[in-house]
């Protein structure tokens, strides 16, 4: 069982999402979900870069834990895994690591060389999945409650956990709710994205927004 494990795979972008220097909006639940091929669980996939390569940079997903499970080995990737719904998920490498993800928010970080198994705390979950090339990319998760402004050449996303937050400029700028978010490829994008400028920068609306912040550099 794995969170990337599932029959179907697709990168989802929305022409109505909100404008400015971000590249795509997303909403959880309009993103197709791929049933795992054991049943244990279902991946949403929000973005992979480059597109359409057979060897992906970096990606982002969501991912939906029916039943406890092994995750199978990535490598040469290195992954972020964060709660963001249910009890939570006890994450187990013997000789490595044994880690209970129960607070939403918290990213928890790990070679994808490893195989490990899932146990479920307490019923069904669902976390944010990001997994970058190494050697290519880093990537840092991490709780926000204010605006994010991604250095130059950075791409990641932002996935909002509460509140309300605004993308683009305030006259044309789209409202987030819980569940939705935006990414961005100011590498690799090719129509000179860049990420999102100053005024364009996610931030909050709300006095109880908070948010997952990805950000993914190019290595070295």
């Amino acid at each position: 069982m794995d969170p990337t494990d599932h029959t179907a795979r697709t990168a989802h972008t929305s022409p109505t999402g909100p404008t400015g220097r971000i590249d795509s909006f997303f909403d959880v639940e309009t993103l197709t979900a791929g049933r795992w091929r054991n049943g244990g669980g279902a991946t949403r996939e929000i973005v992979v870069r480059p597109p359409d390569a057979e060897e992906f940079g970096w990606r982002a997903s969501v991912a939906d834990i029916d039943a406890d499970g092994p995750f199978s080995a990535f490598p040469g990737v290195d992954r972020t895994l964060t709660l963001l719904a249910g009890e939570g998920v006890r994450l187990v490498c013997p000789g490595e690591f044994d880690r209970l993800l129960t607070r939403v928010g918290e990213p928890f970080a790990f070679s994808g060389d490893l195989a490990l198994d899932a146990e479920l705390a307490g019923g069904p979950c669902r976390v944010l999945n990001l997994m970058v090339r190494r050697g290519r990319w880093t990537a840092r998760v991490e709780r926000v409650s204010g605006p994010v402004l991604p250095g130059p050449g950075r791409a990641g996303l932002l996935y909002v956990l509460r509140g309300r937050w605004r993308t683009g400029a305030d006259d044309d700028g789209g409202v987030l709710a819980p569940g939705q978010g935006v990414w961005w490829d100011g590498a690799e994008d090719g129509r000179g994205g860049g990420g999102p400028s100053e005024a364009t920068a996610p931030r909050p609306l709300s006095p109880d927004a908070a948010a997952l912040w990805a950000d993914v550099a190019p290595a070295g």
